[in-house]
């Protein structure tokens, strides 16, 4: 029986039989992860971004607001609405939570993240983040992409293909997930959109079998044939379509699987770990346990030469509609300890100085209530902060009018953000392009952001 050119790839896609390849073409591929040098010297080598899905509350973590607690219970005036529905427009909600001040800086953080707090003056808080959306998926895609249309390559893709992996036996890009189940919108999270696939962020989970379909397959003389085989038509089929930038995409993850096979197992055993590590991140522990192992999976992913790092939550746990002060509680109760944990973990161990972790949600909640005790959707302004490769610890940017409801002073656009990032990592904006759609594209599409300077150390 004859077996067309797809229906190989199907079969063999998970026989690779621990073979390190140096290429199925026999030639260099365009498109790969290969180490690239920055545009500019970097601050920062690599990146984990723990997101936040649902859009924890600015003004009950980060933002402390008394006029709230003062004026609780009263009708917002003219000009403060729902930015999702002005009919469901609540009454001023003050926080339950505490405040106080941390660290020599004297930066204020709520009471739900004490151990996170002891690393105020690591961490730059921007308080004044503007989301162009105020549904999730969009806002999602805008954090991630740029913009408010879906199919755009993901923030960590295009760091990828800016810089590719320090290990080459690692992908550059890698989305930890819950592994319960999926963040809201899925696999856009981490999305290489138009970017060739090889820039694609590979999920992986912190229990169970980390990496699905990676366990060799067969003997390695049937994996030989049929790799010599793939190499002779992929060669045929590049010949009449050179410019097909999605077959050598495919081709390139193809070698990164079959070298995963012989390093990957290593790296991914958290039992690699001492106990004093695991009680550090606190992986037995009831409400924090999933958490911490993703976030130490993380880390020694990070270790070993991956370019960026995406710790993703299932569903959206920061989504407060109702009952916001448990909801908040619980989050950051799972939370809280394993992200103190892993800025311990890379400072002593030295590499914090040149990671960059971003705590982060595609937006913030509305200082007014919905219904009796929870917060809606809110993109006027939300916080997020940052430490490490390059940061400015210490350091609180932006302020918003006395009821956290939008910018007064600094406000910052997803676009800067994105600049920021990438100037950290010593990549222009403006200079990482792609030609796509018969123009230069960039991660900052047509916006044109400034770098956040004051953040920067």
């Amino acid at each position: 029986m004859l077996l067309s050119r797809r229906h190989l790839f199907d079969r063999i896609g998970t026989g690779l039989a621990g073979i390190a390849l140096q290429s199925l073409l026999g030639a260099e591929s365009k498109y790969d992860v290969a180490v690239k040098r920055p545009h500019h010297s970097p601050r920062a080598r690599r990146v984990i971004m723990l997101f936040q899905n649902g859009g924890p509350s600015q003004v009950d973590m980060f933002d402390p607001k008394p006029a709230l607690k003062r004026l609780q219970g009263q009708q917002p005036g003219e000009g403060y609405v729902n930015p999702v529905d002005v009919k469901k427009t609540g009454k001023w909600l003050g926080s339950p939570f505490q405040f106080a001040r941390h660290g020599q800086c004297g930066m204020e953080l709520s009471e739900l993240i004490p151990e996170t707090a002891k690393h105020a003056d690591r961490m730059a808080l921007i308080r004044t983040m503007i989301s162009e959306h105020s549904n999730h998926e969009q806002a999602i895609w805008n954090f991630n992409t740029g913009v408010v249309q879906a199919g755009r390559p993901s923030l960590g893709s295009w760091v990828a293909y800016g810089l590719g992996t320090e290990n080459q036996n690692l992908p550059a890009y890698v989305a930890i997930l819950h592994p319960k189940g999926l963040p809201v919108d899925g696999i856009r999270n981490f999305t290489s959109g138009w970017l060739p696939p090889v820039y694609h962020g590979m999920s992986m989970r912190a229990e169970g079998v980390p990496v699905v379909n990676l366990e060799p397959r067969g003997d390695a003389r049937e994996a030989t044939a049929r790799l010599d085989l793939i190499r002779k038509l992929n060669r045929e089929h590049l010949d009449a379509h050179p410019e097909n930038a999605a077959l050598e995409g495919r081709i390139a993850s193809f070698e990164l699987a079959a070298r995963m096979q012989v390093e990957a197992a290593e790296v991914l055993d958290l039992s690699r770990e001492s106990k004093a590590t695991h009680t550090l991140y606190g992986t037995d522990d009831k409400e924090a346990g999933i958490h911490a192992r993703q976030l130490l999976l993380a880390r020694r992913l990070l270790e070993a030469g991956v370019r960026y790092v995406q710790v993703l939550h299932q569903g959206q746990p920061w989504d407060t509609h109702k009952e916001n002060e448990k909801g908040h509680r619980t989050a950051s109760a799972r939370t809280d300890k394993p992200t103190a944990a892993l800025i311990t973990d890379l400072a002593a161990r030295g590499l914090l100085e040149d990671t960059l972790v971003i705590w982060a949600g595609e937006f913030g909640r509305t200082p007014m209530s919905e219904g009796p005790d929870g917060r809606d959707h809110h993109k006027a302004t939300f916080s997020l902060w940052l430490a490490g490769g390059g940061v400015r610890g210490g350091t609180v940017h932006g302020v918003t009018d006395e009821f956290g409801y939008k910018p007064v002073e600094n406000p910052v656009t997803i676009a800067d953000f994105h600049a920021t990032i990438l100037h950290l990592l010593g990549l222009d904006h403006e200079r990482l392009t792609f030609r796509h759609g018969l123009r230069d594209d960039k991660l900052t599409d047509i916006h044109h952001p400034s770098v956040i300077r004051p953040i920067l150390a």
